[in-house]
């Protein structure tokens, strides 16, 4: 008997079916992105000034402490809020990063890193990760669910997304 290509495709396919891994296809095409997205040019922000921290709560389980640069909110035409990050940790460091999360996607990406100096350095790693909700990145899962992306979706703009965080909670998650 001769199995071609296909014969060979439908076969592993099948095999996976069988062994519950369908699973694994059925999250890819929930991922499914159409084309035609462009992410628009990103313009690297001030460096953040301590008098536009607002802290937010990312767990109880962490001893970091996490800020967003109220003056770096912005959201683009493209679906992305981007944002400077500020995480301090019991030690006495200090991270600063330019960040972008797309809500329609659920996925984040990180565009620099700020240096004690004052410059940001671009991110060698271009590519949008996936937010996951576990302790050790709350963070991202955090400002997804609670302030950026009430409801899996978008904010309407900087200004809806501040307001989001100074309040401590977007108006729509209040309602749950």
């Amino acid at each position: 008997m001769v199995v071609t290509n296909l014969g060979r495709r439908l076969i592993v396919a099948a095999l996976l079916a069988y062994a519950g891994v369908v699973h694994v296809f059925a999250e890819d095409d929930e991922d499914y992105r159409p084309g035609g997205w462009q992410e628009e040019e990103v313009v690297f922000p001030p460096m953040p000034e301590e008098k536009n921290l607002k802290g937010f709560f990312v767990s109880a389980a962490v001893d970091n402490r996490y800020a967003v640069d109220l003056a770096s909110i912005s959201v683009g035409k493209d679906g992305v809020v981007r944002y400077v990050l500020v995480v301090d940790t019991p030690g006495g460091s200090r991270n600063v990063t330019y960040e972008g999360m797309r809500c329609e996607t659920k996925e984040k990406r990180l565009y620099a890193t700020g240096r004690r100096d004052g410059r940001w350095v671009s991110s060698r790693n271009v590519d949008w990760e996936r937010i996951v909700d576990t302790p050790p990145r709350r963070q991202h899962a955090a400002l997804f669910l609670e302030y950026f992306c009430p409801g899996a979706t978008l904010v309407l703009d900087a200004e809806e997304a501040r307001n989001a965080l100074i309040q401590g909670v977007h108006p729509l998650n209040r309602m749950r």
